[in-house]
C-alpha cells in the first residue's frame, strides 16, 4: 500500500493529464501535415483488420446472372432448395397454373434453409436487393427491379468439401429433379430484371404434336428424322469442327400451321422454345447478350421475320453510304454473326427456326446453308392432311360419302388448313361439318373461276373487286380532246 505522502497530488496529476494531451495534439496535427491523407487511412485500416476478430463462417454469393449470361448454379440451388424446406421455414412463395399438378414452391427474400452434408452444417439465404439503375439513356432497366442471389455460409475449414463435392452434388441433383419433372418452358421478354430485358417464361401447354399436324406425310417424316438425327450427332459435330446447332426456315401463306409445326417439335425433342421478337431489341449488344441467355436444349423462335423489323443491311444506309455510329442500332451483321458466326458456338443443342409468309422478301444471306438447314414449305391443305384433320376432329379413319367430292374440289382450290379446321369445328355432326366445307369449297372455287383479264389469265371475283377500289380511289384521267371538249361546252 502506498502512504499518503506517496500519492501524487490532484494538481500534479491534471498537470500531468494536460501535459499527455497535449503532447498527443502535437503529435496528431505533425502527422497530418507530414503524413498524407491515404497513407494514414491505409495504416488506420491496417490496425483496425489485425485488432479485429477473425470469422469462422466463409459465405459464399451465387447472383442470378453471371456477366450476359445466367448462373447455372443459382437456378440449380433455387430448385434443390424446394426439397429442403422444413416447418420452420416462415415465408414461401406458391404458385400454380391451371394445367399443373402441383404446387410450385419457392422461397421468399430473405429465407433461411438449413442443409445437411456429410456431417457438415450449411446456411443458405434467399437475398433480393434494388438494383442500381445505370446512367445510360438507352438503359431499359426498370427503376424496381431486383437483383437475386443465393447465399452459402458454412465453415472455413470445410470450403473444400463444398466447392469439390457439396457444389456438384446440388447441380446434379437439379438436373434429376428437372429431368423428373420435366415442364416444358415458353420463354418471352420482360422488362422485370435488374440487366434490363431479360427471359421470362410460362409453361408451354400446346397440345400439338406431329402425330395431330395437317401437312404432307413424306415432308413431316423428313422433318422428324431429321430433328431425331440431329440430337443424336453431338461427336458427329464436334469431329467436324461444327457448332451444335440447326437452322429451319418454315415458309408459306398464312394459316398452313407454321407455330404449329414449332410447337410439335418442341414437344418431340421436349426443348423449351424461346420466343424472339425483334421489334423490342435495341440493338446488336442486347440481342447477343439475350440469345447467350437462352439454355441449351432449346428451340429459338423469330416468327414474320421478313416484317419483324427493318434491319440494315451491314451498317449501310439505303443510298450505300454508311450510317454514323450512333444511328446503328439492331443490324443484319449482328443476327447473321450469333446464326453462324462465333457467337454461334456459345450453347450446344440449339435449334434456330425462322418463318415468313414470303420468302422472296428474305435477305439472300439469311438463306444460304449453314444458316437455314432445312427450308421446310408449308403449303395449302392436300387429302392426305384433310384426311388427319377428319380424323382429329371426327374420329373418321375410313370412309365417308363426302370425302370424294371434298378431295376432288382441294385439287383445285387453296385452302389453308386453318381455314378447313374452322369449318370443322362449326359442329360436332360429320355430316354438317363436312357438309359446311363443302359449300366453303365451292366457294373459294368459284371465286378462283372469275373473268379474264388483258393478259388471258384468270382473275378471281376478290381481285376484281380490289381492282375496282383501286379504280375508285386513283383520279380519272381524261384526253386532251375530251377536255377540250368540256371547255367549250
Amino acid at each position: 500500500m502506498f502512504s499518503s505522502k506517496e500519492m501524487p497530488s490532484p494538481s500534479s496529476l491534471f498537470s500531468a493529464y494536460a501535459s499527455i494531451t497535449a503532447s498527443i495534439m502535437l503529435f496528431r496535427s505533425m502527422a497530418n501535415d507530414i503524413i498524407p491523407y491515404p497513407i494514414r487511412n491505409y495504416l488506420v485500416t491496417s490496425l483496425g483488420y489485425l485488432f479485429k476478430p477473425r470469422s469462422r463462417l466463409l459465405t459464399l454469393v451465387m447472383e442470378e446472372s453471371n456477366g450476359m449470361v445466367r448462373n447455372q448454379v443459382y437456378d440449380a440451388s433455387e430448385v434443390y432448395l424446394c426439397t429442403k424446406i422444413s416447418p420452420d421455414t416462415e415465408r414461401l412463395k406458391v404458385s400454380k397454373t391451371p394445367r399443373e399438378k402441383n404446387l410450385t414452391i419457392r422461397l421468399e427474400k430473405g429465407e433461411k434453409i438449413f442443409d445437411l452434408f456429410e456431417g457438415v452444417e450449411l446456411k443458405w439465404r434467399f437475398v433480393c436487393a434494388e438494383a442500381e439503375k445505370g446512367n445510360n439513356p438507352n438503359d431499359q432497366v426498370v427503376a424496381r427491379a431486383e437483383k437475386r442471389s443465393f447465399e452459402l455460409s458454412f465453415d472455413k475449414k470445410y470450403k473444400g468439401l463444398v466447392l469439390g463435392s457439396y457444389v456438384p452434388f446440388v447441380l446434379e441433383r437439379a438436373k434429376a429433379i428437372r429431368d423428373q419433372q420435366r415442364i416444358l418452358k415458353m420463354y418471352t421478354l420482360s422488362t422485370q430484371g435488374y440487366m434490363g430485358m431479360m427471359w421470362d417464361s410460362i409453361n408451354l401447354e400446346h397440345p400439338a404434336t406431329f402425330e395431330t399436324l395437317a401437312m404432307d406425310p413424306k415432308l413431316k417424316n423428313d422433318v422428324m428424322e431429321d430433328l431425331d438425327r440431329f440430337v443424336k450427332r453431338k461427336g458427329f459435330y464436334k469431329k467436324v469442327g461444327k457448332a451444335w446447332k440447326r437452322g429451319y426456315l418454315l415458309y408459306g401463306p398464312p394459316g398452313t400451321g407454321k407455330s404449329s409445326l414449332v410447337a410439335a417439335m418442341a414437344n418431340h425433342l421436349k426443348f423449351d422454345v424461346y420466343d424472339l421478337q425483334l421489334v423490342n431489341i435495341m440493338g446488336d449488344y442486347d440481342l447477343r447478350r439475350l440469345l447467350l441467355s437462352t439454355g441449351n436444349r432449346s428451340i429459338l423462335v423469330i416468327e414474320d421475320i421478313d416484317c419483324s423489323i427493318d434491319l440494315p443491311d451491314r451498317r449501310h444506309a439505303p443510298d450505300g453510304r454508311k450510317q454514323p455510329e450512333h444511328h446503328v442500332q439492331l443490324t443484319l451483321s449482328g443476327l447473321l454473326n450469333f446464326i453462324d458466326g462465333l457467337w454461334s458456338s456459345c450453347g450446344d443443342e440449339r435449334i434456330i427456326v425462322f418463318t415468313t409468309n414470303h420468302k422472296d422478301r428474305l435477305d439472300p444471306a439469311l438463306l444460304r446453308p449453314g444458316r437455314m438447314d432445312m427450308h421446310i414449305h408449308m403449303s395449302y391443305c392436300n387429302p392426305q392432311g384433310f384426311k388427319l384433320l377428319a380424323s382429329n376432329y371426327f374420329g373418321i379413319h375410313g370412309y365417308h360419302h363426302l370425302f370424294g367430292e371434298i378431295e376432288g374440289l382441294l385439287q383445285d382450290t387453296e385452302v389453308s388448313p386453318a381455314q378447313i379446321a374452322e369449318e370443322l369445328m362449326k359442329s360436332e355432326d360429320p355430316d354438317i361439318a363436312l357438309g359446311g366445307l363443302v359449300k366453303l369449297l365451292k366457294r373459294k372455287k368459284l371465286e378462283g373461276d372469275g373473268p379474264v383479264d388483258k393478259d388471258g389469265k384468270t382473275v378471281g371475283i376478290r381481285e376484281v373487286k380490289r381492282q375496282k377500289v383501286e379504280t375508285k380511289g386513283k383520279p380519272v384521267r381524261m384526253s386532251r380532246r375530251k377536255v377540250n371538249r368540256r371547255r367549250n361546252i
